[in-house]
């Protein structure tokens, strides 16, 4: 039986990805913000907690499972910090896919990935935990995306690209084949990436210059 859902941040993000979850008829008994919750909000109307702590709380980690529903920036580490402090806490993500995405058969995907509208990963991917794979984003085969990266909206990954933790590729950057880009790198949008990128390196689209 699936256990409910307690999901993290009340933003655009985890808007979207409220409305998947109900839609696959899961519960949602509680949203983790400190912030006003507008009645647009398909999180309107559930009950409010105000601070991380008090989750482990009010929930037993037997009872539920969390949905990180914090928004990817660069150089942003809220998603990964509060991935963390939850798990050494014995609490589990659950993995959110929407319906529309494509995914082959073959494709692995860790704990807490997030896959939207539109995606597509392809045959012998890898997908590391509380990775995000944005709408419209393609992974092709062979892939091994690593932990807590972001593929932004309508980024192309050619195969056996391989990303570490912490990276951020976006929108619209083109990756080609055979690829590897290092720990906590930033490929900005619409770069075309032909060569490695190093650990911690931030490429924009002006010649793939480094800017660190």
């Amino acid at each position: 039986m699936l256990k409910p859902i307690v999901i993290l941040g009340s933003g655009g993000h985890s808007n979207i990805l409220a409305e998947l979850i109900i839609a696959e008829g899961r519960k949602i008994v509680a949203v983790v913000s400190p912030d006003n919750i507008e009645k647009s909000s398909p999180l309107s109307g559930i009950r409010q907690i105000m601070t991380d702590e008090e989750v482990l709380s009010t929930y037993e980690s037997a009872q539920i499972e969390l949905v990180n529903g914090i928004g990817t920036i660069p150089s942003n580490d809220t998603k990964f910090r509060l991935f963390n402090y939850f798990s050494e806490n014995g609490y589990r993500f659950a993995s959110v896919i929407s319906p529309h995405a494509i995914l082959a058969k073959s494709v692995k995907l860790e704990e807490g990935v997030q896959i939207m509208s539109g995606a597509i990963i392809q045959t012998n991917a890898i997908i590391g935990m509380n990775s995000l794979i944005n709408s419209g984003a393609i992974v092709e085969h062979d892939c091994y995306i690593g932990a807590h990266n972001h593929i932004a909206p309508g980024a192309t990954l050619s195969g056996s690209v391989t990303t570490g933790s912490q990276v951020h590729v976006g929108t619209g950057a083109n990756i080609i084949q055979n690829i590897k880009i290092g720990h906590k790198a930033i490929v900005g949008a619409g770069c075309t990436v032909i060569r490695d990128i190093s650990e911690e390196q931030v490429v924009v689209p002006a010649r793939n210059r480094i800017l660190r």
